[in-house]
C-alpha cells in the first residue's frame, strides 16, 4: 500500500504534536516547531522534515532526559550520562513517530540513524516506559 505523500505544510500539525510531546509546554513546542521549519526546505520529504525536526530538538534542548541516577555522582563518565539522556530522547521520539505519525518501522529507522530491530526494540520498551512515566520524561 503506498502512503500519500504529504508536503512540510500538511505535517504542520503532526510536528507541532511531537514538539508538544517532546517538551510539555506550549511555548518550547513554539520555538521548536518554527525552528524545524526555518531549516526544513519546501519541498522536504516526511522523514527529512522530521530529521530536521529532531537536529532542532538536539540543538535546542540537547536531548535532555530526566533520570533518577544522581548525575554528581557519575561526573567521571560524563560520556555515559550523554548517551542515556540522547537514547531516551529517540527512543521516546521514536514512540511518538509511531503512535501520532503513524509512521513505518523502517521510515523511523532512517530518522533515528539505527537498525530497523533497534527501533522495534526501543519501541516495546518506550511504550511500557511512555506508560509508566518514568525514564522518559521530558525536562525542557
Amino acid at each position: 500500500m503506498n502512503r500519500i505523500k504529504k508536503t512540510p505544510l500538511d505535517l504542520l500539525d503532526d510536528v507541532y504534536n511531537l514538539a508538544w510531546w517532546m517538551t510539555g509546554s506550549e511555548s518550547a513546542s513554539c520555538d521548536l516547531v518554527t525552528k524545524t521549519y526555518l531549516k526544513a526546505a519546501s519541498k522536504s520529504r516526511e522523514t527529512e522534515l522530521i530529521k530536521s525536526f529532531r537536529q532542532s530538538y538536539v540543538d535546542l534542548f540537547g536531548q535532555k532526559a530526566a533520570f533518577s541516577a544522581d548525575e554528581t555522582s557519575c561526573s567521571s563518565d560524563e560520556n555515559l550520562i550523554d548517551s542515556l539522556k540522547k537514547w531516551a530522547a529517540d527512543m521516546k521520539l521514536s514512540v511518538l513517530l509511531c503512535e501520532i505519525s503513524g509512521m513505518s518501522h523502517h521510515q523511523i529507522s532512517e530518522i533515528v540513524d539505527k537498525p530497523v530491530e533497534t527501533v522495534r526494540l526501543w519501541l516495546y520498551w518506550g511504550r511500557k516506559l511512555l506508560a509508566d512515566d518514568r525514564l522518559l520524561k521530558a525536562t525542557a
